[in-house]
């Protein structure tokens, strides 16, 4: 089994202020539904700025490593992944966040 990459693109928000304020409340709702202890973080979180041609049509990423295609299910099938998903549609004010799952390749 390889490793799998799961990411979300959040798109831009009606107020990004709030969205940071109500983004760092989803981030201490992740570390305890899914028990992970301060420290080094398995996660990456990045904001996206405008490139030449303007702002990207998403605002930020988060993306978080997995062991296997199976880890990723068995974790995201956990009530608390589910509370922590739908946590994630809701602080989204400028439309549902897509999700990608990706294999890295070296």
């Amino acid at each position: 089994m390889s490793q799998v990459v799961l990411t979300v693109l959040y798109p831009w928000p009606i107020n990004a202020e709030k969205f940071n304020a109500d983004y760092e409340a989803h981030l201490d709702l992740l570390h305890e539904k899914a028990r992970i202890p301060s420290g080094p973080k398995p996660y990456s979180v990045v904001r996206f700025l405008a490139g030449p041609d303007g702002n990207p049509p998403f605002y930020q990423s988060f993306t978080m490593a997995f062991p296997s295609a199976q880890a990723l299910q068995e974790a995201m099938s956990t009530v608390g992944m589910q509370e922590v998903a739908a946590d994630a549609e809701r602080i989204s004010t400028g439309g549902k966040p897509t999700i990608l799952i990706g294999e890295p390749k070296h």
